[in-house]
């Protein structure tokens, strides 16, 4: 998500390249000292949210496939409500189109990076963590010989 929202902020026009939405936040909500402190607010920021809303996908019952769906949902609780309703920043409506394209995009690629990445994680569980079961379950295992 930090990529695509990275490499789209400088396709915006110049007027539109202001900081996104993740330092905008942190400007309103945290007092930074000075700009390194106001940077890495953001980062923590920014990683921590998303850790967050991941795991409360990670523990969702239906969620093989819905990343993406579950990426704009996000993006819309966030832009459309809590943060607005907290009088953080206004309404994703009332911002430039291109800035809502670009944080709909990195959303879209955070969702499908997600539940891709969470497929791949339960998969090793069981493919590569574990141990073969059921009949003929073969282990072959090479150990060194005590010396």
């Amino acid at each position: 998500m930090t990529i695509a929202m990275r490499h789209l902020h400088g396709l915006l026009d110049n007027r539109d390249r202001y900081p996104l939405p993740p330092r905008e936040i942190v400007e309103r909500v945290v007092v930074a000292g000075d700009e390194q402190v106001a940077r890495t607010s953001t980062l923590f920021a920014h990683f921590g949210f998303g850790a967050f809303t991941g795991s409360i996908f990670a523990l969702l019952p239906m969620r093989h496939g819905n990343g993406i769906l579950y990426g704009l949902g996000v993006w819309a609780l966030s832009y459309l409500g809590w943060i607005p309703a907290a009088h953080i920043l206004a309404p994703a409506w009332r911002h430039p189109v291109y800035r809502n394209l670009l944080m709909l995009a990195a959303h879209v690629v955070w969702g499908a990076t997600l539940s891709r990445s969470l497929n791949e994680l339960e998969a090793a569980r069981t493919e590569v963590f574990g141990r073969p079961t059921g009949p003929g379950a073969a282990i072959s295992e090479i150990r060194e010989k005590p010396g």
